[in-house]
C-alpha cells in the first residue's frame, strides 16, 4: 500500500523534469547561432521528450481522467495526426535532398555544371514548398493551466513544428548564397572536386542525421498516440 502511495506522488518530479528539457530545447534551437547539428539533436530529444510523457500517462495517478481532462486527450488525438504527418513529410523531404546532394557529387565529379545548377534548383524548390506545407499543418493550442501534461505536449508540438521550420531555413542557407561557395569552389582551378566534395559530404551527413532524428519521432508520436488511445478508451 505503501508502495502505491509513492507512485501516485511520482508524477510532479518527472514532469517537471520532461518541461525544463523541453525548454531547454527551445532555447537551443532559438538560438540565432543554432546549427544543424543542434537541430538534429533537438530531434532526438525531443523523441525522449515524448516518451518521457508517455511514461507520465501510464502511471496509475494519470490513468483516470475526468470528463473535461478527456476532451482535453480527445482534441490532442487530432492533432497529433496532423504533428504525424508534418513529421511523416519532413522524413520524405529529408531523404530525397539527400539524394539530391548524392547527385550532385556525382555530377560535380563529370564536371557537368549544367546539371548541378539543375539540382541546386530541385534542392530549392523542396525547400520551399515544404516550408509552406509545415506553416500550415500544425496549429497553436493554449492548453487549460490544470492539465500539465496535455498543456506540455501543446507546447512540445509547437517547439516540434519551429524546430522542422528552423531545419529549413538552414538547409536553404547552405545552397543559396549570394556566392555559392559549393559551385564555385568546384570549378576553380585549385582543387576543383575536392574542398567542394568535402562540403557536400559534410551536408549529407547532416541530413542524413535529420532524417534518422525525424525517423526515430515520429515512431515515438506514434507511440504516444497509441498510449492516448488506450487511455482514452479505458
Amino acid at each position: 500500500m505503501a508502495f502505491h502511495q509513492r507512485s501516485i506522488s511520482l508524477p510532479s518530479r518527472p514532469l517537471s523534469k520532461v518541461e525544463d528539457e523541453l525548454h531547454s530545447i527551445d532555447t537551443c534551437i532559438s538560438s540565432p547561432s543554432t546549427t544543424i547539428e543542434v537541430i538534429s539533436d533537438g530531434l532526438r530529444r525531443l523523441g525522449d521528450i515524448y516518451s518521457s510523457v508517455e511514461e507520465i500517462m501510464c502511471l496509475p495517478s494519470n490513468r483516470v481522467c475526468t470528463s473535461y481532462q478527456r476532451r482535453l486527450l480527445d482534441g490532442e488525438m487530432e492533432r497529433s495526426l496532423q504533428l504525424l504527418d508534418l513529421c511523416n513529410v519532413m522524413s520524405e523531404v529529408f531523404t530525397e535532398l539527400k539524394a539530391i546532394i548524392q547527385d550532385m557529387q556525382v555530377y560535380l565529379r563529370k564536371g557537368d555544371g549544367a546539371v548541378v545548377q539543375a539540382k541546386i534548383q530541385s534542392f530549392i524548390r523542396l525547400v520551399k514548398n515544404v516550408k509552406k506545407h509545415s506553416k500550415k499543418s500544425v496549429k497553436k493550442v493554449v492548453s487549460e493551466k490544470d492539465c500539465r501534461i496535455v498543456k506540455l505536449m501543446s507546447e512540445a508540438r509547437e517547439i516540434t513544428t519551429y524546430l522542422f521550420e528552423s531545419t529549413l531555413y538552414l538547409l536553404s542557407k547552405q545552397i543559396v548564397m549570394p556566392k555559392l561557395s559549393l559551385i564555385s569552389m568546384a570549378f576553380q582551378k585549385k582543387n576543383p572536386v575536392i574542398c567542394n566534395e568535402e562540403q557536400l559530404q559534410a551536408l549529407e551527413c547532416c541530413i542524413g542525421e535529420l532524417e534518422a532524428g525525424a525517423g526515430l519521432l515520429f515512431r515515438r508520436l506514434v507511440q504516444t498516440r497509441v498510449t492516448l488511445l488506450n487511455i482514452l478508451s479505458s
